[in-house]
Parts: structure tokens; C-alpha cells; sequence
């Protein structure tokens, strides 16, 4: 029998004769369709569509085979949605379809349902009923009333439709069994997919029982993860831990490790395979696995010991510095002689901004090393150095071994920056710890605390440095070769700013060389007037404010290009911060030009002595050390034993007080370097006689007048040559440190070497 009935388009539900489901209905066409069969019979035809995303399914995008149903009721939900009850009659097959629009139209054939019946057909009916009764005590999905109901049901057709639509099966499955139309067919389709699913039930069961073993109550996460794994192992798939550890044994046996490293990275393996995946230790063997591997206990760079190439790069980059590119080159060649040579431990001490750290990077990139630096100021925990035992939450290796891991080779160039500024605490000696690391005779088995095995760093070519020696803590002083870098003369300012600081500095502003010129005389007037340094730090600042103004006039379209002279820097720095009046230019009373040494460079000091009524004390301003006021008091002793040959009343320390000022009180002044000026100052006030203006001098003293050696040499001598003085008295226990002066300053200057403090007033004050 046919009938054109409104054909319903179903989506991821298929509705079996004989049950009675709920349906939203939401689609324009689909409520036309709704709607004319309400106005008729309330007879409709439900299909599946093949495509559920599919919002307008065309004729090949439903199946043929569904359900004639009738409408029980409707009901219309907000947003234009209706909710209807159907129930399901008896099978269809569309035939042909009528019309398309506002709904589907179609042709159905009933399918007439079977009554037949035979042994065969009872015994099918029977063997579905038992599979059915033990898939719902294995599921425990179903209540217990719809076994029941199922049971009574003694048509084969309706049983089959009825049990169907009670299985949680795929959408294929129950099509087929909606499309099969012969009992048999269908009671036989039921009766395996049965059987299947009892199957996969048992399974769960099995997992289920073998995890709950595994776990402890109210671990979910714990309990999902077990049942993963159960799951794998059924499939006969490997475990993630195996698999884990499988591929760890393979990074190591390619990883080439030391015998005793190897060992200990397979027994750490051995260990992880054994922990429950939950466990806390879990993450801290895997990291641990995972710093052996990636430290390179073999791998290393090929040095480029070509030494003309090397003088050429550090040439480049360097302007001066003869002493440190000779040693560079000496290991260069050592290098070529002998292949095992140890990487020499080098300290470069001086002021800030003369190019230790860039000198440092120089030197990798002319060996062709790789470079890594690390600072060690305000370092003060033993562990930054060693790291931390791995029974520490967070542990990590020493700052050494992370610098090794982030060069990748065994051999780079290792900058330890700042070397003089470590500090100490409760939590060790920073220092101490550094000097394994420090000593070739030790660091070819450097330990760290948390890799607990010895790495060799007998390749690396450590580079220190530090602003001043005395800072530096003695054992680890022993194990450096020091190498001082005591600052640059003005002409050397010039031609670093010339090579190195201009061109560098336009290349950052986006400047072309044709915009901007510097000349030589405005560099010059820059190093005197507005900075003062023993480096080229503040220089290099100063150039690029020129850069900054010149691109901005520049983009605003006020000129092309600036030529920047000595008569119009002030246009672009401002007023001059500096003029050289720290030295006394006019003979003076009681005053003198003293020379210091500074962390940055050599300065000129004036000392200044004032008589004054009173008793003979000796009174000391201006923020002095307490070196520096043990000098004062030495030479004011030596005045008192030799005031019958210096002209001085005997009696003066008794009628008179000495007051001595530093200038520039706010500045911590300390050191040896004053005693000879302090003396010299305390007796031209006492015989009222003016100190040489264009004399210098520095040198400590004794209570018999021996003048001493004192440190700082080339750095006093090249501030004394930036104030213009020519004449400086020293020790001449310190003639052997003027080899060190530029030979085109040395000229200039008039060196006095004095060994008695007589000889320093002769030349100070003349024969008065």
C-alpha cells in the first residue's frame, strides 16, 4: 500500500515501530511538514538523514527505509521551536518524492509487518530475549520494569523493534536493523550486536576490577589515568613509562656519555620506570635526566689559531690595549705548539667602561669560540655557583654548569663578570666555591651539587673581570693572571670615538655617514668638558644625544645633514659640564696638587692646610680614610722631629693648630697615595712659603721621611696630563712603572723621582 505523506527529516535519531519518543523540531521545512500533517490525519514519515550537520538535506542525503508515525501531541516552545510526541506505526520505503517546498513530500510503501512464526523464529526470539536480560544486568542502564515488559512481548517484530530501540548502539546498527524487514534478518542482526556488546561489557568489567586494585578512593584523575592504561595493555599497546624510558636509553647511547655518567643516567631510568606516574620525584628525575643529556661533555669547537687573523679582530674592535692583545696572541701561539693545552684563567681590573667585557666577546669571536657570560655581582649563596642537592624543591645546577649548557660546547670563552662585587652570607662563600672552578689544577673535575658527577672545564677559557684588585678576595686573586686595563688617554678617547663609538652609534640611530660628521676637534672638546672618565662609557653617551638631535632635526625636515665642530657642540650637549680646574693654577699657600687613584681612573686632589691659633691639633676633614689620616699624622711627626731643618719654629705644634681639608667632602677618600702631599701642604703653611702650581706628586711617607711606593702609577699620571700638569714628583721605587706611560705622553712630562721627603720640599718650595 502507498500514501504521499510530509516527510520529516531526523538528525542523529532513528524512531522504531511500536515506541513512543519526544522530537524538537526546529527547521523551517520541518514544521511545514508538522503542520500539514496536523491538518490531516497526523500521520507523518521519520527518516534518518545521512549527514546530521546537514541543515538542508537534498533526496540523496536521507535514507530511504524509515518509520510511518502518528503525532500524539505538539506543543510550541519560544524561539519558533515545537516539541512533538510520535509514535511510531510501522516501516516505509520512500519511494519517490513529490515536492520539495515549503516541505518534503513523499511516496511511501508500507511494509507489511510478519506474523509468521516456526521453531526457528522461537528459538531466535528466545536466545534474544537471554541476551538481552544479561546485557541489562551487565549495564545496569535499563531499569528493571522494561525487561519485563520486553519479555511479555510475544510478536517477533515488535520484540525485535522494542529491544532495539532500548540498545545504546551506533546510528549504522540500528538503521540496519530498521531496514531489515525479514524477521529473521532482523532477530539475527539483534542477536550479535548483543553478543558484541556483551562482550565489550565484560571487557570494562575486567579493566574496571584491575584498576579499582590500582587505586585509592576519590582519586578520579588518578583512577581515569589507570583506565587508559588498562586499555592500552588489552590493545597491546605499550605503556607510556615504558615507552619513556625506551627512548631516554636511546638519547644516552647516542649521547656518547662519560663511562660513569652513562651508569648513572641508565640507573635514574631503571628508577623512573619503577614510580607510579603521580609521583612528585617523577618530574624532578626527568629534569635531572634531562641536564645530563643536554650538557656537551664531548662536543667542542675547532679553535682558529691563525694569529694574523686574530691581531686583525682584535685590532678591529679595540683600539690600544697593547697588553692584552700580546697575551691573547701569546696563547694563540702556545695553542699551535702544544694541542692539550689548558685554557688559561685571565683578570682584566679596571675601571668602568674601558672594554673588559667587549674585549671578552672579542676574543670569542677571534678564536671562533663560543661566548657566554654570567655576573657575579651581588652574588652571595654558595649554590648560584654549585647548585643545589636535588632533595631541594626547585633545584637546579650552578650558574657554571647552566653557562656549559647554554654554550653547547665544552670550550667557549667564559665571561665571569663582575668578580670583585661577590658578597658572602649565612648561606656560604660564593668566593670559595669558585675556586675549583678557577684552578686549572682542580676544574677538570669540576662537581656541581645537583649533577653530582665531574664535568670538565680544563677547556674552558675563563675571563674575570673587576674594577679593583684589592676587592678581590686573595686565594681567588692567586689563581688569575691579571691583566690591568688602567684607562685611555685623550687621543685614544678620540680615535675610539672616531673607529669604534660614531659608527656604531649612527648605525643604531639609522644615520648615514653623509648625515651626520663629527669633526676631530668636537670629539676633543667632548672628552675634556663633558666627561671625565678613564673609560668611554660617558662618551659614547654624549655622542649618541648628538645622534638623537640630529635625527629628530632631520625627520622634522629642518636640514639634510649636520656637521657637528667645536664651535657648535654646545648647540647639541648644552653648557660644558667639566673644566679643568681641579689643579691650582696659581701658587698658593698651603695648597697642593695631589694625585689619587679611583675605580674610575686617576684624579687630581687639592690638599689644603690652614694655621690657626691653638695648641697643636691636627684636625682632618673633607671624608679621609683612615689611611689617609695615619699619612697626615706621619708627616706631621716628621715635621715636628725636622723643624729645625725644614726653618720651622720648634715650639710650633704647641702655639698653633693644623687644620687639613680635602675638597669635595661628600667623596670617601682613602689610600697611601697622600702622604707626601699632606706633608708637603702642612709645610708651606708653617713657613708661609707658596707650592710650585704646575707640580704634582704622589707618594706615602714615613716618620724618617722615606718617601714609598704606591700603586695607580699610569692612572695618575694620565689625570695629571689631562689637567695640564707637566711636572710630577713620584717614588723612585715607581720609576719602573713608567714603561706603562704612552710614549707620546711620556714626553711631555717631567718625571722627579725623590726617595726622602727633603727631596720633595726642595722641589716643592723651592730653597725657602
Amino acid at each position: 500500500m502507498r500514501r504521499a505523506l510530509p516527510l520529516l527529516p531526523l538528525r542523529g535519531v532513528i524512531v522504531f515501530p511500536y515506541t513512543v519518543i519526544h522530537l524538537d523540531v526546529g527547521r523551517e521545512r520541518s514544521v511545514s511538514a508538522i503542520e500539514a500533517a496536523m491538518l490531516g490525519d497526523r500521520v507523518i514519515f521519520l527518516a534518518m538523514q545521512k549527514e546530521a550537520q546537514d541543515d538542508d538535506p537534498g533526496e540523496d542525503d536521507i535514507y530511504t527505509t524509515g518509520t510511518i508515525a502518528e503525532i500524539k501531541q505538539l506543543l510550541k516552545l519560544p524561539g519558533g521551536t515545537i516539541r512533538i510526541l510520535v509514535e511510531g506505526i510501522r516501516r516505509g520505503e520512500i519511494k519517490e518524492y513529490i515536492s520539495h517546498d515549503p516541505f518534503l513530500k513523499v511516496e511511501v510503501e508500507e511494509a507489511p509487518e510478519p506474523t509468521e512464526t516456526s521453531p526457528e523464529i522461537e528459538a531466535l526470539m528466545r536466545c534474544l530475549i537471554d541476551e538481552f536480560e544479561t546485557y541489562v544486568k551487565m549495564a545496569k542502564k535499563i531499569p528493571p520494569e522494561t525487561v519485563v515488559a520486553v519479555v511479555s512481548l510475544e510478536e517477533p517484530g515488535r520484540l525485535a523493534d522494542v529491544v532495539a530501540s532500548h540498545l545504546n548502539l551506533k546510528l549504522t546498527d540500528k538503521q540496519a536493523v530498521l531496514e531489515a524487514v525479514d524477521i529473521k534478518t532482523r532477530l539475527n542482526i539483534l542477536c550479535d550486536i548483543l553478543a558484541k556488546e556483551k562482550e565489550i561489557l565484560e571487557l570494562e568489567r575486567k579493566i574496571s576490577l584491575r584498576v579499582r586494585k590500582q587505586m585509592e578512593k576519590a582519586q578520579k584523575e588518578y583512577y581515569l589515568r589507570e583506565q587508559i592504561k588498562a586499555i592500552q595493555k588489552e590493545l597491546g599497546e605499550k605503556d607510556d613509562r615504558v615507552a619513556e624510558a625506551e627512548e631516554l636509553r636511546e638519547r644516552i647511547a647516542k649521547a656518547r656519555l662519560p663511562k660513569e655518567i652513562r651508569e648513572r643516567a641508565l640507573k635514574e631510568v631503571e628508577r623512573l620506570e619503577k614510580m607510579p606516574p603521580m609521583v612528585a620525584e617523577v618530574a624532578v628525575v626527568r629534569n635531572y635526566l634531562d641536564w645530563i643529556l643536554a650538557l656537551p661533555w664531548h662536543k667542542q669547537t675547532r679553535d682558529r689559531l691563525d694569529i694574523k687573523v686574530a691581531e686583525e679582530i682584535l685590532d678591529e674592535d679595540h683600539y690600544g690595549l697593547k697588553e692584552v692583545k700580546e697575551r691573547i696572541l701569546e696563547y694563540l701561539a702556545i695553542r699551535q705548539l702544544a694541542k692539550k693545552m689548558r685554557g688559561p684563567i685571565l683578570c682584566f681590573v679596571g675601571p668602568p667602561g674601558v672594554g673588559k667585557t667587549s674585549l671578552a666577546k672579542s676574543i670569542a669571536r677571534a678564536l671562533q669560540r663560543k661566548f657566554v657570560r654570567i655576573s657575579l655581582g651581588g652574588t652571595r649563596d654558595e649554590a648560584e655557583i654549585r647548585g643545589h642537592r636535588r632533595t631541594y624543591v626547585g633545584a637546579l645546577p650552578g650558574r657554571i654548569i647552566q653557562g656549559m649548557k647554554q654554550a653547547g660546547t665544552k670550550n667557549p670563552v667564559f665571561l665571569l663578570d663582575e668578580i670583585d662585587k661577590l658578597s658572602s652570607d649565612f648561606r656560604g662563600d660564593p668566593a670559595s666555591a669558585l675556586l675549583e672552578v678557577l684552578d686549572p689544577e682542580q676544574n677538570y673535575m669540576f662537581s656541581d651539587h645537583y649533577i653530582e658527577a665531574p664535568f670538565d672545564l680544563s677547556k674552558v677559557m675563563f675571563i674575570t673581570t673587576a674594577n679593583v684588585e684589592y676587592s678581590i678576595p686573595r686565594p681567588l686573586l692567586d689563581r688569575m693572571e691579571v691583566i690591568r686595563i688602567p684607562g685611555y688617554t685623550e687621543e685614544e678617547k678620540v680615535k675610539i670615538a672616531e673607529l669604534h663609538l660614531l659608527p656604531k652609534q649612527l648605525e643604531e640611530h639609522g644615520l648615514k655617514k653623509e648625515q651626520l660628521e663629527v669633526s676631530e676637534n668636537a670629539l676633543r672638546r667632548i672628552v675634556r668638558e663633558y666627561t671625565r672618565e678613564a673609560g668611554v662609557r660617558n662618551l659614547e653617551r654624549e655622542i649618541a644625544t648628538i645622534c638623537r638631535k640630529t635625527a629628530r632635526d632631520i625627520v622634522s625636515g629642518k636640514t639634510k645633514a649636520v656637521k657637528v665642530t667645536a664651535n657648535n657642540v654646545e648647540q647639541y650637549l648644552g653648557i660644558p659640564r667639566f673644566h679643568h680646574t681641579q689643579a691650582i693654577r696659581n701658587e698658593m699657600v698651603g695648597v697642593v696638587n695631589g694625585l689619587a687613584w679611583t675605580e674610575v681612573g686617576g684624579e687630581v686632589l687639592n690638599v689644603e692646610v690652614s694655621i690657626l691659633k691653638g695648641k697643636g691639633n691636627l684636625t682632618l676633614t673633607g671624608k679621609l680614610g683612615d689611611v689617609m689620616k695615619e699619612s697626615a699624622y706621619a708627616g706631621f711627626s716628621y715635621l715636628r722631629s725636622r723643624a729645625a731643618e725644614l726653618g720651622l719654629e720648634e715650639d710650633f705644634h704647641e702655639k698653633f693648630d693644623l687644620h687639613i681639608h680635602v675638597p669635595e667632602g661628600a667623596i670617601p677618600k682613602d689610600g697611601p697615595s697622600a702622604g707626601i702631599t699632606m706633608a708637603t701642604a702642612m709645610a708651606s703653611a708653617l713657613k708661609g712659603v707658596p707650592v710650585r702650581s704646575d707640580l704634582a706628586m704622589t707618594g706615602e711617607i714615613t716618620l724618617r721621611g722615606r718617601v714609598l711606593p704606591v700603586g695607580g702609577i699610569k692612572e695618575k699620571i694620565l689625570a695629571a696630563h689631562r689637567e695640564g700638569i707637566k711636572n710630577i714628583i713620584l717614588p723612585r721605587e715607581n720609576e719602573k712603572n713608567l714603561e706603562d706611560i704612552p710614549a707620546n705622553i711620556k714626553r711631555k712630562m717631567n718625571f722627579i723621582l725623590v726617595e726622602h721627603m727633603d727631596e720633595v720640599l726642595k722641589e716643592a718650595l723651592g730653597n725657602n
